[in-house]
């Protein structure tokens, strides 16, 4: 199977609300403001950010899995403030599978706005039809329920359960294996 997307130039995407590009050192402050807010972190294997060079860290690691072709990190901008409010994209991609497991996370004042909906629809598609994916995985704390019902509206299945899978935060937390395949579009 031929691959479409090859990892040259990092893609933008535009939705109708929001802008998803890679990320640049001007996204700094907005991915601090992210990730130092505790329940954004809540159910993610990070501390709360401390400080900017915590957030430059992680735009670090973005590049780094592009670079790698392990995965896409994409900024979630806002068009209308030009905020960056959130982040989503993949990991662990396997070619030679045509898979990858998806990740996203938003600014908790935009929750339950239909951000996040429009945003993973968007690199649902890239990853199907770009990437050609046949196979997209979630792992998500099971009491994460807010992200379980998004992954619900996006059509992901429950695979299982990881019991134990991660120690998190002094903790073994489990981890519910989500899917949604080609096929199931």
């Amino acid at each position: 199977m031929k691959i479409v997307f090859e990892f040259d130039t990092f893609p933008q995407i535009e939705t109708e609300r929001f802008m998803l590009r890679a990320a640049t050192d001007r996204d700094s402050g907005d991915l601090l403001a992210l990730y130092s807010d505790e329940t954004v972190v809540e159910y993610m294997p990070l501390d709360p950010f401390e400080s900017e060079q915590d957030a430059l860290d992680e735009m670090g690691w973005y590049r780094k899995i592009f670079k790698e072709h392990t995965g896409l990190r994409w900024m979630i901008e806002d068009k209308e403030s030009h905020q960056v409010i959130g982040t989503c994209g993949y990991l662990g991609y396997e070619e030679q599978h045509h898979r990858a497991e998806i990740g996203y996370d938003l600014l908790s004042s935009c929750w339950g706005k239909g951000v996040m909906t429009e945003a993973a629809r968007a690199v649902l598609e890239f990853g199907f039809n770009q990437m050609q994916l046949n196979k997209i995985e979630a792992k998500v704390d099971p009491e994460n329920e807010a992200s379980i019902r998004l992954l619900h509206k996006l059509g992901f299945q429950q695979e299982g359960l990881l019991r134990q899978h991660e120690f998190e935060k002094g903790r073994y937390v489990d981890l519910a294996v989500f899917s949604k395949l080609q096929s199931d579009n």
